[in-house]
């Protein structure tokens, strides 16, 4: 899969591709990470990207300029690839989205702002806005690099085992459960009976009924509104346990 970061920084996208899974992913080549640099399509001497805002204000703004030529340049080595902004004001990134994209045969277009953001005109060739959450970082580089993680990961090849990024947090509705490694007792912690006694009936309903416990606690708008029976027997198990537990 195809990865292009319209970016003025991109020292900063091949720094944080070149570790961990990342960097597997694009050695054994099922993700490619490209940048294009605005600056290389700038029209003055100086290689200006940005200018002052008409109306007056703090910060400087992306002209439309450079940077439309260079979503243009991405498009040309990416067709059909969606054009994809960072912006506070963008739809918020869940994981759903993650694994939708990673079936993006086409790849995915990145657009990296700065400064005080984009001219508006800008977003005329770009094909959706996207958020990372409620607050506001220097430049779209960070949340770029996270998108990219969070979807390569469903990206065949690049994780050892598809099956652990299916597993994680959010791609089965729920938190995940607790897990546990070597030494079974670790200042006085003991990994719990039930992940070492080998039934993978129990360990499946154990695992089940944490991660439903964690949602509960965490994340409740995150629980089904209509449990399967199982999942209702151990939501009520785990309300009396809590409710025990208070006294």
């Amino acid at each position: 899969m195809k990865f292009i970061f319209v970016t003025l920084f991109p020292e900063q996208i091949k720094a944080a591709a070149d570790h961990s899974i990342l960097r597997r992913g694009v050695e054994a080549g099922a993700i490619q990470i490209e940048c294009i640099n605005p600056r290389d399509f700038s029209l003055d001497r100086h290689h200006s990207v940005d200018d002052a805002p008409f109306g007056g204000g703090v910060g400087m703004v992306l002209k439309p300029e450079p940077m439309v030529e260079a979503i243009r340049a991405a498009r040309a080595k990416a067709p059909g690839a969606p054009v994809i902004a960072m912006s506070p004001g963008g739809t918020t990134f869940k994981q759903a989205l993650a694994e939708t994209w990673a079936r993006e045969e086409t790849g995915l277009i990145f657009v990296c702002g700065h400064y005080e953001g984009f001219d508006e005109r800008i977003y005329h060739w770009v094909d959706m806005k996207i958020s990372i959450g409620d607050f506001v970082l220097t430049g779209g580089e960070l949340p770029a690099l996270m998108i990219m993680d969070a979807v390569s990961r469903f990206v065949p090849g690049v994780l050892g085992k598809l099956a652990s990024a299916e597993e994680d947090s959010f791609s089965s509705g729920l938190l995940e459960y607790p897990q546990y490694t070597r030494p079974v007792v670790f200042e006085g912690m003991e990994v719990p009976e039930v992940l070492r006694n080998g039934n993978h009936q129990m360990i499946a309903r154990w695992r089940r009924k944490q991660a439903l416990k964690a949602t509960y606690l965490l994340r409740p708008d995150m629980l089904p509104a209509e449990p399967d029976k199982l999942d209702a027997k151990l939501l009520k198990e785990i309300q009396e346990e809590l409710e025990k537990d208070r006294f």
